[in-house]
Protein backbone atom coordinates (compact mmCIF):
# COMPACT_ATOMS: atom_id res chain seq x y z
CA UNK A 1 0.00 0.00 0.00
CA UNK A 2 1.46 3.33 -0.99
CA UNK A 3 1.99 6.12 1.51
CA UNK A 4 -0.52 8.23 -0.41
CA UNK A 5 -3.19 5.54 -0.18
CA UNK A 6 -2.55 5.01 3.53
CA UNK A 7 -2.89 8.72 4.18
CA UNK A 8 -6.13 8.83 2.20
CA UNK A 9 -7.61 5.93 4.16
CA UNK A 10 -6.52 7.51 7.43
CA UNK A 11 -8.17 10.76 6.43
CA UNK A 12 -11.36 8.91 5.47
CA UNK A 13 -11.44 7.06 8.81
CA UNK A 14 -10.88 10.34 10.64
CA UNK A 15 -13.69 11.97 8.67
CA UNK A 16 -16.02 9.07 9.47
CA UNK A 17 -15.20 9.33 13.18
CA UNK A 18 -15.83 13.07 13.13
CA UNK A 19 -19.16 12.58 11.34
CA UNK A 20 -20.18 9.92 13.86
CA UNK A 21 -19.15 12.15 16.77
CA UNK A 22 -21.09 15.04 15.23
CA UNK A 23 -24.19 12.86 14.86
CA UNK A 24 -23.86 11.74 18.49
CA UNK A 25 -23.60 15.36 19.63
CA UNK A 26 -26.64 16.32 17.54
CA UNK A 27 -28.60 13.37 18.91
CA UNK A 28 -27.59 14.29 22.45
CA UNK A 29 -28.74 17.88 21.97
CA UNK A 30 -32.03 16.67 20.45
CA UNK A 31 -32.64 14.30 23.35
CA UNK A 32 -31.80 17.02 25.87
CA UNK A 33 -34.20 19.44 24.16
CA UNK A 34 -36.93 16.80 24.12
CA UNK A 35 -36.37 16.14 27.81
CA UNK A 36 -36.64 19.87 28.59
CA UNK A 37 -39.86 20.12 26.55
CA UNK A 38 -41.32 17.06 28.25
CA UNK A 39 -40.37 18.35 31.69
CA UNK A 40 -41.86 21.74 30.90
CA UNK A 41 -45.06 20.15 29.62
CA UNK A 42 -45.30 18.04 32.77
CA UNK A 43 -44.74 21.09 34.97
CA UNK A 44 -47.31 23.18 33.07
CA UNK A 45 -49.90 20.43 32.81
CA UNK A 46 -51.68 21.38 36.07
CA UNK A 47 -51.93 24.99 34.88
CA UNK A 48 -53.22 23.90 31.47
CA UNK A 49 -55.69 21.49 33.06
CA UNK A 50 -56.85 24.20 35.44
CA UNK A 51 -57.34 26.63 32.55
CA UNK A 52 -59.37 24.09 30.58
CA UNK A 53 -61.39 23.30 33.69
CA UNK A 54 -62.13 26.98 34.16
CA UNK A 55 -63.16 27.58 30.57
CA UNK A 56 -65.24 24.47 29.98
CA UNK A 57 -66.30 22.53 33.05
CA UNK A 58 -66.55 25.43 35.52
CA UNK A 59 -67.07 28.70 33.66
CA UNK A 60 -67.10 32.11 35.29
CA UNK A 61 -68.16 35.38 33.69
CA UNK A 62 -69.20 38.76 35.08
CA UNK A 63 -67.05 38.22 38.16
CA UNK A 64 -66.99 41.95 38.85
CA UNK A 65 -70.80 42.07 38.95
CA UNK A 66 -70.95 38.98 41.15
CA UNK A 67 -68.45 40.47 43.61
CA UNK A 68 -70.34 43.77 43.75
CA UNK A 69 -73.76 42.18 44.22
CA UNK A 70 -72.48 39.69 46.78
CA UNK A 71 -70.98 42.52 48.78
CA UNK A 72 -74.14 44.63 48.52
CA UNK A 73 -76.46 41.73 49.44
CA UNK A 74 -74.18 40.20 52.11
CA UNK A 75 -73.74 36.98 50.14
CA UNK A 76 -70.90 34.59 49.55
CA UNK A 77 -69.81 35.38 45.94
CA UNK A 78 -69.03 31.72 45.35
CA UNK A 79 -72.64 30.90 46.26
CA UNK A 80 -73.92 33.42 43.71
CA UNK A 81 -71.59 31.95 41.07
CA UNK A 82 -72.74 28.44 41.97
CA UNK A 83 -76.41 29.38 41.60
CA UNK A 84 -75.69 30.89 38.17
CA UNK A 85 -73.80 27.73 37.23
CA UNK A 86 -76.64 25.47 38.35
CA UNK A 87 -79.27 27.64 36.65
CA UNK A 88 -77.64 28.43 33.31
CA UNK A 89 -73.92 27.53 33.33
CA UNK A 90 -73.40 31.22 32.54
CA UNK A 91 -75.35 30.98 29.28
CA UNK A 92 -77.95 33.70 28.88
CA UNK A 93 -81.03 31.72 27.87
CA UNK A 94 -84.74 31.19 28.39
CA UNK A 95 -85.99 27.94 29.92
CA UNK A 96 -89.01 25.95 28.80
CA UNK A 97 -90.82 27.33 31.85
CA UNK A 98 -90.08 30.90 30.79
CA UNK A 99 -87.27 31.62 33.29
CA UNK A 100 -84.89 34.23 31.92
CA UNK A 101 -81.21 35.03 31.95
CA UNK A 102 -78.19 33.90 33.90
CA UNK A 103 -80.05 33.32 37.17
CA UNK A 104 -83.18 32.00 35.42
CA UNK A 105 -85.79 34.29 36.95
CA UNK A 106 -89.45 33.95 36.10
CA UNK A 107 -91.09 37.24 35.07
CA UNK A 108 -93.48 36.95 38.01
CA UNK A 109 -90.56 36.50 40.42
CA UNK A 110 -88.75 39.44 38.86
CA UNK A 111 -91.87 41.61 39.25
CA UNK A 112 -92.02 40.62 42.92
CA UNK A 113 -88.36 41.56 43.34
CA UNK A 114 -88.87 44.87 41.54
CA UNK A 115 -91.78 45.79 43.80
CA UNK A 116 -89.86 44.89 46.96
CA UNK A 117 -86.57 46.47 45.88
CA UNK A 118 -87.93 49.69 44.37
CA UNK A 119 -87.33 48.84 40.72
CA UNK A 120 -90.16 51.08 39.48
CA UNK A 121 -88.87 51.20 35.89
CA UNK A 122 -88.21 47.49 35.60
CA UNK A 123 -89.42 45.60 32.53
CA UNK A 124 -89.07 41.90 31.80
CA UNK A 125 -86.69 42.72 28.95
CA UNK A 126 -84.23 44.03 31.55
CA UNK A 127 -83.53 40.44 32.63
CA UNK A 128 -81.50 40.00 29.44
CA UNK A 129 -78.92 42.41 30.88
CA UNK A 130 -76.45 40.33 32.93
CA UNK A 131 -75.88 43.04 35.56
CA UNK A 132 -79.62 43.42 36.22
CA UNK A 133 -80.25 39.68 36.15
CA UNK A 134 -77.49 39.02 38.68
CA UNK A 135 -78.65 41.94 40.83
CA UNK A 136 -82.23 40.63 40.92
CA UNK A 137 -81.17 37.03 41.43
CA UNK A 138 -78.85 38.05 44.27
CA UNK A 139 -81.60 40.12 45.90
CA UNK A 140 -83.92 37.12 45.74
CA UNK A 141 -81.29 34.80 47.18
CA UNK A 142 -80.75 37.22 50.09
CA UNK A 143 -84.51 37.43 50.60
CA UNK A 144 -84.82 33.65 50.78
CA UNK A 145 -81.89 33.33 53.16
CA UNK A 146 -83.49 35.92 55.47
CA UNK A 147 -86.85 34.17 55.21
CA UNK A 148 -85.35 30.84 56.26
CA UNK A 149 -83.05 32.11 58.97
CA UNK A 150 -79.86 31.82 56.94
CA UNK A 151 -80.46 28.13 56.11
CA UNK A 152 -78.82 27.72 52.71
CA UNK A 153 -80.48 24.37 52.00
CA UNK A 154 -83.95 25.83 52.48
CA UNK A 155 -83.13 29.01 50.56
CA UNK A 156 -81.76 27.07 47.59
CA UNK A 157 -84.67 24.64 47.67
CA UNK A 158 -87.06 27.60 47.55
CA UNK A 159 -85.10 29.20 44.72
CA UNK A 160 -85.70 26.08 42.67
CA UNK A 161 -88.92 24.57 44.03
CA UNK A 162 -90.80 27.58 45.35
CA UNK A 163 -91.42 28.95 48.82
CA UNK A 164 -94.82 27.28 49.19
CA UNK A 165 -93.37 23.82 48.75
CA UNK A 166 -90.46 24.49 51.08
CA UNK A 167 -92.77 25.88 53.77
CA UNK A 168 -94.79 22.67 53.58
CA UNK A 169 -91.72 20.45 53.73
CA UNK A 170 -90.36 22.37 56.70
CA UNK A 171 -93.69 22.04 58.50
CA UNK A 172 -93.82 18.29 57.82
CA UNK A 173 -90.26 17.82 59.07
CA UNK A 174 -90.97 19.96 62.12
CA UNK A 175 -94.04 17.86 62.94
CA UNK A 176 -91.70 14.88 63.10
CA UNK A 177 -89.31 16.74 65.37
CA UNK A 178 -86.51 17.16 62.86
CA UNK A 179 -84.96 19.73 60.56
CA UNK A 180 -85.30 19.44 56.78
CA UNK A 181 -82.08 18.12 55.20
CA UNK A 182 -81.10 17.86 51.55
CA UNK A 183 -81.92 14.15 51.54
CA UNK A 184 -85.43 14.91 52.86
CA UNK A 185 -86.46 17.12 49.92
CA UNK A 186 -89.31 15.25 48.17
CA UNK A 187 -88.74 16.65 44.67
CA UNK A 188 -85.82 14.79 43.01
CA UNK A 189 -85.09 17.77 40.77
CA UNK A 190 -84.94 20.19 43.69
CA UNK A 191 -82.92 17.76 45.82
CA UNK A 192 -80.37 17.37 43.00
CA UNK A 193 -80.37 21.13 42.39
CA UNK A 194 -79.52 21.98 46.00
CA UNK A 195 -76.69 19.45 46.08
CA UNK A 196 -75.38 20.69 42.73
CA UNK A 197 -75.24 24.28 44.00
CA UNK A 198 -73.47 23.29 47.20
CA UNK A 199 -70.92 21.21 45.30
CA UNK A 200 -70.37 23.98 42.74
CA UNK A 201 -69.93 26.58 45.49
CA UNK A 202 -67.07 24.50 46.91
CA UNK A 203 -65.47 24.27 43.45
CA UNK A 204 -65.82 28.00 42.78
CA UNK A 205 -64.22 28.85 46.12
CA UNK A 206 -61.27 26.61 45.26
CA UNK A 207 -60.88 27.47 41.57
CA UNK A 208 -61.80 31.15 41.43
CA UNK A 209 -60.87 32.50 44.85
CA UNK A 210 -58.97 35.42 43.34
CA UNK A 211 -61.57 36.34 40.74
CA UNK A 212 -64.35 36.25 43.35
CA UNK A 213 -62.42 38.35 45.86
CA UNK A 214 -62.10 35.55 48.40
CA UNK A 215 -58.41 36.14 49.07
Amino acid sequence: MSTRTAKLQLAQRRARRERAARRRRQLGRALAFAAVVALGAFALRPLFTSAVHKLTELPLRHADVIRAQASDKRLDPSLVAAVIYAESKFNDSTSAAGALGLMQLLPSTADFIAQRSGGTRFTTADLATPAINIAYGSWYLRYLLDRYGGDEVLALAAYNGGMGNVDRWVADAGAQGRRLQVSDIPFPETRAYVQRVLDARREYRHTYAGELGLR
